[in-house]
């Protein structure tokens, strides 16, 4: 059952209906409020006995008093509720039924409820929890007041305090592998871990692998008795070399880790020496033989002798790195080669200079490759053009080698996609091009074209293909890293917003006014998060005047004007739109109150960013780091160096005897 459709069952059993769409409710987050009421410092409200014979119906008849006495239940009945099990722990609205029961069903079993109940602005709750003996109903009133208080007192933290905060981190019960792993994730991406740490994270957690290590260090990690430390560091870590590849993979006398790690290094287009190139072309596994065919940057003699292997498949693998650098008898060779896959590969490179007749393309199983890249005879290929299916002239529309009287055939073609990609085509005029009725729709996802990529570096191709009439054209263009004042003022107009969002993204001489209206909607993707706002071009000044914006995502970017102020983020850390208290939440400037106060924040990302402030109280810190938040709290750049290295002690204890030889990774 899914989790949604679990929830809405439950919720039918209590007599609930849920009011409008599923949402973050901008009030108290449900993990945070259970701490007003299963806290070791709560004193209940109202107490009932668990052995009363009417127990159900007194629970709820105590509940239903409390939350229409102190405002749970507003006007319309409707109020907030969370619960453990459906739903996450989440706020959900909801509105009473006809014959309702919270307190028979929304607990393990009847009688022993679990719940909250929230009023719709925030400040009122009514929970209701199961104790050894007893029911505890506990009313917690001035919610909004209370945490604002709480986050004043938190604040004021003498140093003594601060270091009894950090002691008291390692006392107790000893942490759990659970939270040990989310110290060693947070420690690996913060950015304040001293150098000497990172081996040893990189012992424990994926993400230390990723930073990248000194060699010494690398090393020790592809030298790692444990298998599963190798292959992780194989796979992960950015800085290995040439040589350490090569090690590495001959090192292994496992021929199934061996096979592994040499797969790996071909994924990863790794280089490796050339003698490690001949040593493992020479291996006795077919299996390292056929990935070491793979390998970036192989030698031509290793490729040519692979192409000569015993074995059919490693021969397969070897064939299109090898047939560059093959005499006539060698291609012949494998023209006539006992192994199918061998034979058919061969053929392909072989008619990518020599014309393919009709008898050999009907002999293909797979005829997709050949159509795409093959020079093809003449009247096969208008043949193909004039009555091929849709399939094959589409195939056809990209061959580079199809002839330019065929191509205008293909752009007339009565097949949208097929006179698609023939509009894509590197040999056409732009006149040709604007010439070819093709469907665009700009809320497609297209790949930039490799072959205008080639020419950013030509100012005058750039110039001419930023004048074109295709959209795809004009996008690739605008990847260009750098581009002509004129190429730039025109692309800066383009009608399609995308080749303005890719100039925002990759030009940089991307004019100031351009990108600020492309941050009216955009603020970032995945692979350039930091464009267009991070942009060299981006403005800084006269910002201010957004303060007010009705705009969000305008708003936030008054804080970015120099002349901003701390009093501008204080009131920006309360303002209604989450991005704009995201953007205060990381500001620098973010007094200790308003950190501690967005600890509370509806959304995981504000809470988070606040759990990195690096002014945040050591008591805060601490809680977080045992419970509740420990990944992103052991982020914090704040965290002191000395507390660093015994969080990291106690996953990764140091023997002496590995220190006396410098051999400390994890």
């Amino acid at each position: 059952m899914g989790g949604n459709d679990e929830l809405t069952e439950l919720l039918g059993r209590a007599g609930l209906e849920a009011v409008g769409e599923r949402r973050v409710e901008e009030v108290l987050p449900a993990p945070v409020a259970w701490r007003h009421v299963a806290g070791w410092q709560t004193e209940p409200t109202v107490t009932v006995a668990d052995d009363r014979p009417d127990l159900v119906a007194e629970l709820n008849a105590q509940w239903h008093r409390l939350a229409s006495e102190t405002g749970v239940l507003d006007g319309d009945g409707v109020f907030l509720i969370a619960f453990s099990g459906a739903g996450n722990g989440s706020w959900t609205r909801v509105r009473l039924t006809d014959g309702w029961d919270l307190a028979g069903v929304l607990g393990p079993r009847p009688g022993q409820p679990e719940f909250l109940t929230l009023s719709l602005d925030g400040d009122a709750m009514v929970g209701v929890t199961t104790e050894e003996y007893a029911v505890w109903l506990v009313v917690v009133d001035r919610l909004r007041e209370r945490r604002e208080a709480a986050a004043r007192a938190a604040a004021e933290e003498a140093p003594v305090d601060r270091a009894a905060a950090w002691e008291r981190l390692f006392q107790g019960p000893k942490p759990t592998e659970a939270v040990l792993d989310a110290w060693a994730d947070g420690l690996s991406l913060n950015p304040a871990t001293p150098k000497e740490l990172w081996p040893r994270l990189a012992g424990r957690s994926g993400y230390g692998m990723y930073r990248a290590l000194p060699t010494d260090v690398v090393d020790a990690l592809l030298a790692h008795p444990d298998w599963k430390r190798r292959v992780r560091a194989a796979q992960h870590q950015p800085n290995i070399t040439p040589e350490q590849w090569g090690r590495t993979i001959l090192a292994e006398r496992d021929e199934r880790q061996r096979w592994l790690m040499t797969m790996v290094a071909a994924d990863r287009w790794a280089e490796l020496p050339e003698d490690a190139c001949r040593r493992l072309a020479a291996d006795p596994s077919v299996r390292v033989r056929s990935e070491a065919a793979r390998l970036k940057g192989l030698p031509a003699s290793v490729a040519v002798a692979l192409a000569a292997d015993p074995d059919g498949g490693v021969r397969a693998a070897a064939c299109r790195p090898a047939w560059p650098h093959l005499d006539a008898a060698r291609r012949e060779a494998l023209l006539n080669d006992s192994h199918d896959v061998v034979r058919a590969r061969a053929l392909l490179l072989y008619h990518q200079e020599h014309p393919m007749s009709r008898p050999v393309f009907e002999t293909l199983s797979s005829p997709r490759e050949a159509l795409e890249g093959c020079l093809l005879e003449p009247g096969l290929a208008a043949r193909l053009v004039r009555h091929g299916d849709p399939a094959e002239r589409r195939a056809l529309a990209g061959n580079p080698r199809l002839t330019p009287d065929l191509v205008a055939l293909l752009g007339e073609d009565p097949d949208a996609d097929v006179r698609f990609t023939v509009s894509e085509r590197a040999d056409l005029t732009e006149e040709q091009r604007a010439g070819i009725r093709y469907d665009f729709d700009p809320s497609v996802r297209y790949h930039t074209l490799d072959w205008v990529v080639a020419l950013h570096d030509d100012p005058d191709a750039m110039r001419r293909l930023a004048a074109s009439s295709h959209p795809l054209v004009r996008r690739s263009v605008a990847r260009a890293r750098h581009l002509p004042q004129e190429v730039v003022e025109r692309l800066a107009q383009d009608e399609d917003r995308v080749v303005q969002l890719f100039l925002a993204e990759s030009c940089d001489d991307a004019p100031a006014e351009m990108l600020l209206r492309v941050w009216r909607w955009w603020d970032g993707s995945l692979t350039v998060p930091d464009r267009p706002r991070g942009h060299p071009n981006f403005p800084r000044e006269d910002l201010l005047r957004y303060a007010d914006d009705p705009s969000p995502r305008m708003r936030r970017l008054a804080l970015d004007d120099p002349r901003s102020t701390s009093d501008l983020v204080e009131r920006f850390s309360r303002d209604p739109s989450e991005e704009v208290r995201y953007r205060a939440a990381v500001d620098p400037r973010l007094t200790v109150v308003a950190a501690a106060r967005l600890l509370e924040d509806p959304y995981d990302d504000i809470r988070s960013a606040a759990a990195r402030h690096p002014r945040l109280p050591a008591r805060l810190l601490t809680q977080l780091l045992r419970s509740g938040g420990m990944e992103t709290a052991a982020r914090n750049p704040a965290l002191p160096v000395e507390v660093m290295r015994r969080m990291v002690d106690a996953f990764s204890p140091v023997d002496p005897a590995e220190v006396s030889r410098g051999e400390v990774v994890g």
